[in-house]
C-alpha cells in the first residue's frame, strides 16, 4: 500500500533536498514559486506532517498548479530508503541494484578478521561477527542503516547450540521488524530478509545457551 502511494505522490514531488551543491550546476533555471502551508498529506490515511532532515516541518512549494516536496521528507513518510550518487547525480529511491555489505563501519566487540573465527565450512568470509561469551546469555549488536536502504540480507548461522527469539528491531522508534522463533545449528548458514526503508538504526539480538556460539559472515550480510 505504502508503495503504490509513494508512485502516485512522487509523480508530483520530484524536488530534490539532497544538499547536492545544486545551486552551482549549469542547467539550473530561476523560477517563481511560492510556499503552501495550506496543503496536507495524508499516508494510509493518518495525515502526516512532513520534516527536513533537521526535523523541521516542511510546506510544499507551489508551482503552476503542482505541488512539489523534498524527496526526502515523502520518502520518510512512506518509509522508502533515499539515496544520492553525487558522482552520477541520480536519487536512488527503494532498493539498490547492488548489494553493500554490512562490513563497512561495523563497530562491536565480536568483530573478527581472525581465519579462526571467520570460517564457516570450510570458507572464510574474512570478517565477522563471531559471539563465542560464557554462559547463557544474550547476542546483540547494532547496524546503522542511516535511511539509505531498503532491505537488510542477514545471513546468521548457529553453531553448537540453537538461537532463540532472534529479532531484529528498529532502534529508534522501538518497533520489531522481525522475528524468529528458532534459528536451530542443523540448519547451518540462513538469510534473514527485512525491509528497513526509512529506518535509521536496527538492535539485532537473540538468546543462546552455554557453549553456543553465533556467527555472521559480515561480507556477505548486505543492504540494498
Amino acid at each position: 500500500m505504502k508503495k503504490k502511494a509513494f508512485i502516485a505522490i512522487i509523480s508530483v514531488s520530484m524536488l530534490a533536498s539532497m544538499g547536492t551543491g545544486a545551486l552551482a550546476a549549469t542547467k539550473l533555471q530561476e523560477i517563481k514559486a511560492y510556499l503552501n502551508p495550506e496543503i496536507k498529506v495524508q499516508v494510509d490515511g493518518t495525515y502526516t506532517e512532513l520534516r527536513d532532515v533537521n526535523g523541521n516541518a516542511i510546506a510544499p512549494i507551489s508551482y503552476k498548479d503542482t505541488n512539489y516536496f523534498p524527496i526526502r521528507a515523502i520518502s520518510d513518510a512512506l518509509g522508502v530508503a533515499v539515496d544520492y550518487n553525487s558522482a552520477t547525480k541520480t536519487i536512488i529511491l527503494g532498493e539498490k541494484v547492488d548489494g553493500v555489505s554490512i562490513a563497512k563501519e561495523f563497530k562491536d566487540m565480536y568483530h573478527t578478521k581472525d581465519p579462526a573465527q571467520t570460517t564457516f565450512k570450510g570458507k572464510d568470509y574474512k570478517e565477522a561477527y563471531f559471539n563465542t561469551g560464557s554462559g547463557d546469555r544474550s547476542s546483540n549488536f547494532m547496524l546503522h542503516p542511516n535511511k539509505e536502504h531498503q532491505t537488510l540480507y542477514l545471513q546468521i548461522a548457529a553453531v553448537d547450540g540453537d538461537i532463540t527469539d532472534f529479532t531484529i528491531e528498529d532502534s529508534n522508534n522501538n518497533i520489531i521488524l522481525k522475528k524468529v522463533d528458532v534459528i536451530k545449528s542443523a540448519e547451518g548458514l540462513v538469510t534473514i530478509q527485512v525491509d528497513i526503508g526509512g529506518i535509521k538504526s536496527l538492535y539485532i539480538h537473540g538468546k543462546v545457551k552455554s557453549g553456543a556460539t553465533v556467527f555472521v559472515p559480515l561480507t556477505t550480510s548486505y543492504y540494498k
